[in-house]
C-alpha cells in the first residue's frame, strides 16, 4: 500500500484578531437565529395538532389525549436540545470575551 502524495500547500492567510472575533460572533449569531427557527417550528408543530395553526385546518379527525401526550413528549426532547446548545453557545461566548485583550 501506498503513502498519499498530499502536495506543500502553505496558504497566506492575513486575518486580525478583530476579524476573528467577528467572525466567531456572527457563527454565534447565526447558530441563535437557527434555534430560534426549530423553535418557532416546534410552536407551529402544537399549533398545527390543536388545529389553531393559522391557515391550517389541523388534524382531521382531532388529535386524541394520546397523541396530544406524544407531541408534548417529542417537543421536549427538541427544545432539551436546544437548552444544551445554548449553553454551548453561551460558554463560546464567554470563552471569546475572556480572550479579547483588555485595552484601557
Amino acid at each position: 500500500m501506498s503513502q498519499a502524495n498530499i502536495p506543500n500547500i502553505t496558504p497566506t492567510i492575513s486575518i486580525t484578531i478583530g476579524d476573528s472575533v467577528n467572525l466567531l460572533l456572527a457563527s454565534i449569531a447565526l447558530e441563535e437565529l437557527a434555534l430560534a427557527h426549530i423553535i418557532n417550528a416546534e410552536a407551529e408543530k402544537i399549533q398545527y395538532v390543536l388545529g389553531t395553526l393559522p391557515g391550517s385546518a389541523g388534524l382531521s379527525p382531532p388529535a386524541t389525549l394520546s397523541n396530544l401526550i406524544a407531541i408534548d413528549h417529542s417537543v421536549q426532547r427538541t427544545l432539551q436540545e436546544v437548552i444544551k446548545k445554548e449553553i454551548l453557545l453561551q460558554i463560546k461566548l464567554d470563552n471569546i470575551v475572556n480572550s479579547l485583550p483588555i485595552t484601557p
